[in-house]
């Protein structure tokens, strides 16, 4: 395993659900310096990194429409929520003193920056660690839709999806204790078997845009920088 690493720009992806820890709800401000220092590894090896975080152990929009509310409101505040992940998320970076700026897909100059791809390129070319919050600023599509999109925008070289498993699996291996755990897998063989590891529309926007796709556990200390250099356990999805 080389310790160069096999990527110079990537997109993490981490759910809201991780940054709760154990606890079941909030942020573990532990698990969040945890997430951090995997980033400034990343940093360290010259590797420039982007963030997409979930808002799901604070809020989710789908939870209002399942109970009859309105599913744009309920979406906008899983964006806020996303914002107060990406907020806390910057805070452990800055501990480490990693430049780090958080990009709103939703207006907030009070708070942070508004996204754009220009403000994208200009803040990683000076080295800072670029957190999106606010998914993608509409309302009916998902972070990983957002993960997908700002991959594609910063010209990420692969989107890392940091899930709660090490890789993808044909079942949720938690409930379904023999089910089929994949190392690869094409863009396509995801969509058609179905497989929950992000929503279709990410998928196929990394597809229409040769990104690959690694799954790992963003539970293990260090295996976001072990991936980076060609080792650790994940599945990639990739088409060539």
């Amino acid at each position: 395993m080389s310790l160069t690493p096999l990527y110079k720009r990537v997109l993490l992806k981490a759910s809201g659900e991780a940054l709760m820890g154990s606890q079941g709800f909030g942020i573990d401000v532990a698990v969040a310096d945890r997430i951090a220092a995997d980033i400034a590894e990343a940093r360290a090896m010259g590797v420039e990194v982007g963030v997409v975080v979930g808002g799901g152990n604070i809020f989710r929009g789908v939870a209002v429409a399942s109970k009859g509310g309105d599913r744009v409101t309920g979406d906008h505040m899983g964006m806020l929520a996303t914002v107060i992940n990406a907020l806390a998320l910057a805070t452990s970076l800055r501990k480490l003193d990693i430049d780090t700026v958080v990009l709103s897909a939703i207006a907030m100059p009070e708070i942070c920056e508004s996204f754009s791809q220009r403000a994208t390129l200009y803040h990683l070319g000076l080295g800072r660690v670029v957190i999106f919050a606010g998914g993608t600023g509409n309302p009916f599509f998902t972070t990983d839709s957002a993960a997908a999109l700002r991959a594609a925008e910063m010209g990420a070289e692969a989107i890392f999806k940091g899930t709660q498993v090490d890789g993808i699996y044909s079942a949720d291996p938690k409930k379904v204790p023999d089910a089929t755990r994949f190392d690869h897998l094409t863009h396509s063989e995801v969509l058609e078997k179905g497989l929950a590891v992000m929503d279709v529309a990410a998928v196929a926007l990394a597809r229409e845009n040769q990104i690959p796709i690694i799954v790992f556990s963003i539970h293990e200390k260090g295996g976001f920088g072990e991936i980076l250099t060609g080792g650790g356990r994940k599945t990639i999805v990739k088409d060539n």
